[in-house]
Order: C-alpha cells, then structure tokens, then sequence
C-alpha cells in the first residue's frame, strides 16, 4: 500500500487515509452483496472511455493480509478486466464498515430503472459503432425487451406502465440480427406497438373503474391467457401478431367487463 495522504474527515473527524492499493491486495467481504454482471460491464465501458476515478473504501481485519472492499466491488471487478495493477483507495476504520453496509444496501433495480440503463446504453453503443450488430448487445444488456420498453419510456411516454409489460415482452422480443443503425428503427417500431397495447390497457382500466395500478399488471396477464392458455411459458406467434391478439383480448375484456376479484 502506497499512502498518498492522511486526513480527518470534515464531519465527524474520523482518520482516513488515501492510497493506492495493489489490486491483488483487494478482496470482497463474504457479507456483501452478489456481483451484478450487468452494472459490472457497463462499469468496464465506462473505465474504459473515462478511466478510474471514484475511489474504492475498504477496511483491514486485524491479523489478516489485504484489504476488503466496502464499497465499489463492481469497479474493482470492471478495473481487473481492464488490468489494472493497483486502485486509489480511501482507508477506513473497521469499526466503520458495517455502519457503511447499513447505508449502502441497495434495492435491486425495477424495469423501469432497467429499460432506461439499456437505452442508454443501446444509444452509446449506436453513436460509437451503427454498424455493430445488434446481436452483441447480448453481453451487455440482460433482456432485448428492456430495449424495447427502454425506447416507449425514453422516447414516447416516460409514464408508460412498464411493469405490466415485462413477462409478455421477455416471451415475444429477441435480439435482432441487424446493424444498430437499422436495428434503432426497429426498436422505434416494436415500441410504438407496445405503446399502442398500453394505450388500449390504460383505456380498459379506466373503462371499469380500476383505481389500483396493480390492477394493470392483472389485466394484461388476464388477456395473454384469454389468447394463449394460463400459465404460458412461450409464445411461437412473432412479436407483433402476438401483441395484436393481446390488444384484441383487452378490447373483449373492455367490453364484456371483469371484477377485480376475477382477476386475481
């Protein structure tokens, strides 16, 4: 470990140190969190682009060699595929790492958060290489159907119920075997339509008085298994018929009306 300098943090007046820290040095606490691979490669892509530059803190246990990470195991694992060979690190007290886990558990990310980090990502990708099939997307965006409801919140409705979404489109949506120049105007295409089911959606819900917005999530899974059985564990009609039929069973269910109580 190389310390760069020592200091008392402004508020509370802890000793800290900066360093740099041989990565063979760092390792992870058994108590933190499992490894996203996702936020993972897009860390890479962003070290990649940027370099390092938020500093990892980490604690030493008293008798042991090395240090664990507290914070920033995602950029140490994206700087190890980049080789590098030491990190600026902030030093704290052991006694302070738990205090910091308690404060640094994070939620998992919901289809909202996740279709908007692929869009924007699918958009970097886009600028930096339009030729780049977008098959290769594969690596680095978990679901093609974040894609797709990436671009109906991002570029048509940001208050789109995604939610309601998600387990049809992960049946239906593929990545495709096209440019991303061309692939774009795809995903424009698939997302006008989904936005079109969900205009029907939101026109049903009203229609029978729902004030839950739950109740959405219920009303599409009731239409898909009007047309396609319960419990449907994939879908062989391509994208668009299949979001047809389903747009047609939400127009029937309109029109006959449904209890919520049915729906659960």
């Amino acid at each position: 470990m190389k310390v760069l300098a020592e200091y008392n943090d402004p508020i509370k007046g802890i000793p800290l140190k900066f360093a740099l820290i041989p990565v063979g040095e760092l390792k992870v606490p058994p108590f933190q969190r499992d490894l996203s691979e996702l936020l993972v490669k897009r860390l890479f892509i962003s070290m990649e682009k940027l370099g390092f530059l938020h500093p990892i803190i980490v604690y030493r246990e008293e008798g042991e060699e090395g240090f664990y990470v507290i914070d920033g195991q995602h950029r140490l694992e994206a700087a190890k595929m980049l080789g590098a060979k030491e990190l600026p690190s902030i030093v704290i007290p052991k006694d302070l790492a738990l205090n910091i886990m308690e404060f640094n558990t994070e939620k998992p990310p919901n289809i909202r958060e996740k279709a908007s980090q692929a869009y924007r990502l699918y958009k970097q990708f886009l600028e930096l290489n339009p030729e780049m099939e977008e098959l290769e997307l594969a690596f680095y965006i978990e679901e093609p159907s974040y894609i797709t409801l990436g671009f109906v919140l991002e570029e048509i409705n940001k208050k789109f119920p995604a939610g309601a979404f998600e387990n049809l489109l992960k049946k239906i949506d593929e990545f495709l075997s096209l440019p991303l120049s061309e692939a774009a105007e795809e995903r424009r295409r698939r997302a006008k339509k989904v936005y079109e089911v969900g205009e029907v959606l939101n026109a049903v819900y009203e229609k029978l008085g729902m004030t839950n917005a739950l109740m959405k999530t219920e009303l599409l899974r009731k239409a898909v298994q009007r047309v396609y059985g319960k419990r449907v564990r994939k879908i062989e009609d391509d994208f668009y018929t299949a979001l047809e039929k389903v747009k047609k069973a939400l127009e029937e269910i309109g029109e006959e009306g449904i209890g919520e109580g049915e729906l659960l």
